[in-house]
């Protein structure tokens, strides 16, 4: 499994806790994820001033550790999942789990809470759900921040029925690139839920506003811009995305 997260879903006093302890609590890591194309660490991570006492597992990936890529500006991979937890949170799909920047023993990166996701699930089959709130809301999240590489591997169910999704570091560029394995909802109308939740994210993606401020730490004007337009434009037809006709349409290998 790819990486990510928190294990079951949290108030939001409890998810601003989570946050602060990613940003400023000891980590120490414990191994290397190999079959991540990036660095990426799994780290345990303790609050300062409690001694050696473990609180929770976390995913660390280093800017340093970025492998270059031709369509993504080098060293903007840790921001663009930062980003993309900022915009489930604000949208209210809450399928990022915490996510935060911050400095680690290999510099600056991303830091995410880990998820022990249910075993039990067969992901393949859970991939191709027609019928599945959270998988469909995670669809709609993917065509907001234009996500390059929804793979099965990176979806994570935990036991208590909630959804998360990892790897978001191909993110948010201004050319349509959705690249993803959900597209069995293509052409069909967003339910009401998702243009609820896209109506929220309208209103905070206003210029000015504290999202916009905050994404312009970790995108480009322009990518923002382009995540308004996207945004727009899903109101504005009310269905789901068709596949691009000029890029691979499903990642590879898409597990």
């Amino acid at each position: 499994m790819a990486d990510s997260s928190r294990t079951t879903r949290e108030p939001a006093d409890a998810e601003q806790a989570t946050l602060e302890l990613l940003a400023t609590g000891r980590l120490e890591v414990e191994g290397r994820l190999v079959d991540a194309s990036n660095a990426t660490l799994y780290c345990t991570i303790k609050a300062p001033g409690r001694g050696k006492q473990t609180l929770a597992a976390c995913v660390y990936k280093p800017v340093a550790g970025e492998r270059p890529l031709w369509d993504f500006p080098v060293g903007t991979l840790a921001g663009r999942e930062v980003a993309a937890y900022a915009v489930s949170r604000a949208a209210g799909f809450d399928v990022v789990p915490p996510t935060v920047m911050r400095e680690g023993p290999f510099g600056p990166g991303m830091c995410q809470l880990w998820i022990d996701y249910d075993t039990d699930i067969d992901l393949i089959g859970l991939s191709r759900s027609t019928d599945h709130a959270s998988l469909r809301d995670m669809a709609v999240f993917d065509a907001v921040v234009n996500n390059a590489d929804r793979k099965i591997g990176h979806l994570l169910p935990t036991p208590d029925g909630h959804l998360y999704g990892c790897d978001h570091g191909v993110c948010f560029a201004e050319d349509y690139k959705l690249r993803t394995v959900l597209w069995q909802w293509r052409g069909k109308s967003l339910p009401r839920s998702s243009v609820e939740a896209l109506r929220r994210l309208n209103e905070q993606l206003a210029p000015g506003s504290d999202l916009v401020t905050e994404l312009g730490e970790l995108l480009v004007d322009s990518e923002i811009t382009a995540t308004r337009i996207r945004v727009e434009t899903l109101l504005k037809h009310r269905v789901h995305p068709y596949p691009p006709t000029d890029w691979p349409a499903v990642p590879w290998p898409p597990v």
